[in-house]
């Protein structure tokens, strides 16, 4: 529990990102509708950087005839970059869809990861401000 700069009481774990500070001023119509529209961009972007990672993980598992896990993990390397060089794609079909798959999985990446960290660091701005 943290206090709120109105003297009251509040669970920092519940935090919403969308929750005005008590202190701050109101939201206005078309900053409420921005802030909905950024948190629902946020969920689209995850769900679809989930979906292209258990696409990608089914391709591999169907075009290279390598076992599930080996799919999977293949799938995670080649989207953050990490590349082993322990698997790479043999035909050339996959070797396109491994072109395709890495410029559109970092860049998903990058727009999650970029929200996620903005959403963190509000968080922390806010516990820090309710400490003072």
């Amino acid at each position: 529990m943290a206090t709120a700069n109105d003297g009251t009481e509040r669970d920092d774990t519940e935090w919403d990102p969308r929750e005005p500070e008590t202190d701050a001023l109101p939201l206005s119509a078309d900053d409420k509708a921005k802030i909905e529209l950024r948190d629902h961009a946020y969920k689209i972007a995850l769900a679809a950087a989930v979906l292209l990672m258990v696409t990608a993980t089914i391709v591999y598992r169907i075009a290279e005839d390598w076992s599930w896990v080996d799919s999977f993990y293949f799938s995670a390397i080649a989207v953050t970059t990490v590349g082993f060089g322990d698997l790479s794609p043999t035909t050339d079909v996959t070797k396109l869809f491994t072109v395709f798959y890495i410029f559109v999985g970092i860049s998903l990446l990058g727009a999650v990861l970029n929200e996620w960290l903005r959403r963190r660091g509000i968080h922390a701005g806010r516990r820090r401000q309710s400490r003072d």
